[in-house]
Formats: structure tokens, C-alpha cells, sequence
């Protein structure tokens, strides 16, 4: 496999191939379904209110199944400190774009830092 997967519709409109991880790879292999359709065939409404559910019996609050897209830039940044590969991987055409999203703490800058 050539741990990519094409995203043929994506939020600002331009299809992508994207990178993925062993794991990914691993998770994703086994699943049944066309590999040309969509990995898990969900509406945007069933995956929110799925995630509304599960924030509420882990008693999580204001928490948006969007700020799971600044957490994992923002943890993706510490495998990806190249800003251009960074944005690749998450698919943000401008840096300016990639900053709101991107969110390092300090004791993680002081560590890189020395």
C-alpha cells in the first residue's frame, strides 16, 4: 500500500492525496467498502451528534468536533516541524492559515529549546 489516501472533495474545494501512518494504514486495510467511496459512508449530522453524545457521558463541555483539527496540527507540528510538510499533511494552502490552527504550548517550546 502506498500509505496515501485520495480526498477527492475537501473543504476548500481542490482534491488532495494525503499521507497516512502505519497505523492508519492499519486501522483502515481491514474495513469493508469501495476504496473510490467514502471510508466510513456518514452523514456530518450523525458523526456530530455522535460526538455530542459521547462529550456528554464523558461530561467533556464546550468542546466542537472542529477543535479536534487545532489539536491534532498542533501535536502533528511536533512530528512535522516543517512548516511546508506540516501544511501538507493538514492541508492548509497559506501559513497564515496554518497558525490558526495551530496552537504549541510553552513548556513544549521551552523543551525544544533546550
Amino acid at each position: 500500500m502506498a500509505q496515501t489516501a485520495l480526498l477527492p472533495i475537501t473543504k476548500n474545494g481542490t482534491a488532495r492525496i494525503v499521507p497516512l501512518s502505519k497505523k492508519a494504514v492499519a486501522i483502515l486495510q481491514p474495513l469493508p467498502g469501495d476504496t473510490l467511496g467514502p471510508v466510513f459512508p456518514l452523514s456530518y449530522m450523525v458523526v456530530n451528534n455522535c460526538f455530542v453524545a459521547a462529550c456528554g457521558r464523558a461530561g467533556i463541555v464546550d468542546l466542537h468536533f472542529h477543535d479536534l483539527r487545532h489539536m491534532a496540527t498542533t501535536r502533528l507540528a511536533e512530528k512535522l516541524p516543517n512548516v511546508i510538510e506540516l501544511a501538507a499533511v493538514t492541508g492548509h494552502q497559506t501559513i497564515q492559515m496554518l497558525k490558526r490552527y495551530y496552537h504549541p504550548k510553552a513548556e513544549v517550546l521551552a523543551r525544544k529549546l533546550g
